[in-house]
């Protein structure tokens, strides 16, 4: 287990800049041989959150010199349609990449639509194919935000064979295959959920504990083990000044932040655990940043596995 005195903050934005530096490399590559990545990104109805990813997808696709757009159907839209125009975007060979931004109106059904996105075309990860591929240890297309995770680890040197790797939550989108990717990493790896019991006993035997399970500060100081690796995936808004003492009492910078806004972001880490962390992900500024850049990578992906070519 790495240990260092102070605790190290593993800087998402860094990182996820030099993946963004490699990405821009591998398309001017692909540009020589006149292949230019393209990613569409369906965005339904009007989700101010949502709106605010999808600019920055499209931005960052165009910065990179990938070719991009944004779909924008009607909060109306019935599933067969969005099914309807799915099939289109798998049919067009200047698409490398669909990502339908999620959450959808409730009336459309979400799954019926992942499932329809072309597996070579998934580069949100979510098709069952690309699960099946992950799991069997095949290339794919790997969910963006835990394959940014192991990015972030392995660039920071730290050590994951041989490390007991306990990740809380298990969702399709981060817990499971953030567990399979550290498992193929050579971790032993524990998932563990709202339904387990004694979640801190497992916390506390974690070298690198991965919280993803989306509730404010549900990981305490006492369910951390000094010297641990603390890799925060959540992303809640606290408006409450009795939450905000609670966590933050103290910090002037955030203070200035919850007077001006009303809220502060943090994760499901509790702040005060950091202090006994070896390293540790801030929330906002470290896990995020490189879920874009991981879309980013999985586009240029897409686009060499479609054609045949290595990656």
């Amino acid at each position: 287990m790495t240990t260092t005195t102070t605790p190290q903050i593993l800087d998402g934005n860094a990182i996820a800049a030099a993946i963004q530096t490699e990405v821009t490399k591998d398309v001017q590559q692909l540009h020589l041989q006149g292949i230019r990545p393209g990613l569409t990104v369906v965005l339904v109805g009007n989700h101010p959150a949502s709106e605010v990813y999808v600019r920055n997808k499209v931005k960052t696709s165009a910065a990179l010199g990938i070719k991009s757009e944004s779909i924008t159907p009607p909060a109306s839209v019935t599933t067969e349609e969005m099914l309807a125009l799915i099939a289109t975007l798998n049919a067009r060979e200047d698409i490398d990449g669909i990502l339908i931004q999620l959450p959808l109106p409730a009336h459309v059904d979400a799954k019926r639509l992942l499932e329809a996105v072309s597996p070579e075309k998934d580069v949100d990860g979510f098709h069952p194919v690309n699960v099946g591929r992950l799991q069997s240890g095949q290339p794919s297309l790997i969910p963006c935000t835990p394959a940014g995770i192991i990015q972030m680890l392995k660039r920071s040197g730290i050590l994951i064979s041989g490390q007991h790797a306990v990740v809380v939550g298990r969702s399709d989108i981060v817990g499971k295959p953030m567990a399979m990717l550290l498992l193929h990493e050579n971790a032993t790896v524990t998932i563990c959920h709202s339904k387990t019991k004694d979640l801190a006993g497992f916390c506390r035997s974690a070298d690198i504990l991965v919280a993803a399970i989306g509730k404010a500060g549900i990981i305490t100081p006492a369910m951390v083990r000094p010297g641990a690796v603390l890799v925060d995936v959540g992303m809640n808004r606290i408006t409450s000044q009795e939450d905000f003492d609670r966590f933050f009492s103290g910090n002037s910078r955030r203070e200035a932040t919850f007077r001006e806004k009303g809220s502060v972001l943090m994760g499901d880490i509790d702040p005060h655990a950091f202090a006994l962390a070896s390293y540790y992900t801030p929330v906002p500024g470290g896990v995020g940043p490189l879920t874009i850049a991981m879309l980013m990578a999985n586009t240029v992906r897409a686009a060499r596995l479609r054609r045949g070519l290595p990656v």
